[in-house]
């Protein structure tokens, strides 16, 4: 069975992701399992989550989660591609490559934010973090 990590954020570039990732699974000859992980990076420092409640602050990245991915769930329903989704909290990036290694993806397909190469290197960008730390193919679209 092929393994697809499908990270979106709710943007246009995550969006084309999804559509991408669907006309994967159609023309595959092999059933396809899609994960789709939002990750929310952290908005809580140590000093101030003794004033907030931990509950509270889960309830937020989860909330926050379920609408970055309700676009993609969507047009996934809407294809009739099952798939399974996560909510990931952490630095962007390592987060992704940690998700893609513990469902055991074979693949990662990304929305692009139509950066230039040496942009995307000065900047560090995540599609960059994240092709240097997977070790499976990850398909960027514009």
């Amino acid at each position: 069975m092929k393994k697809i990590l499908l990270p979106v954020d709710g943007s246009d570039n995550s969006q084309r992701a999804v559509e991408a990732a669907i006309g994967q699974a159609k023309g595959s000859s092999e059933p396809v399992e899609i994960h789709l992980l939002n990750v929310q990076a952290p908005i809580i420092s140590g000093d101030v989550k003794m004033f907030i409640a931990e509950d509270q602050i889960k309830a937020y990245y989860h909330d926050e989660g379920i609408k970055a991915l309700a676009k993609a769930r969507a047009a996934l329903d809407a294809a009739g591609i099952a798939y399974a989704f996560h909510i990931g909290v952490g630095p962007i990036a390592e987060t992704i490559a940690a998700y893609a290694k513990e469902k055991g993806c074979g693949q990662v397909v990304m929305g692009a934010r139509g950066l230039g190469s040496l942009t995307g290197l000065l900047l560090g960008s995540v599609t960059t973090k994240v092709a240097h730390l997977v070790d499976v193919p990850v398909t960027l679209v514009k």
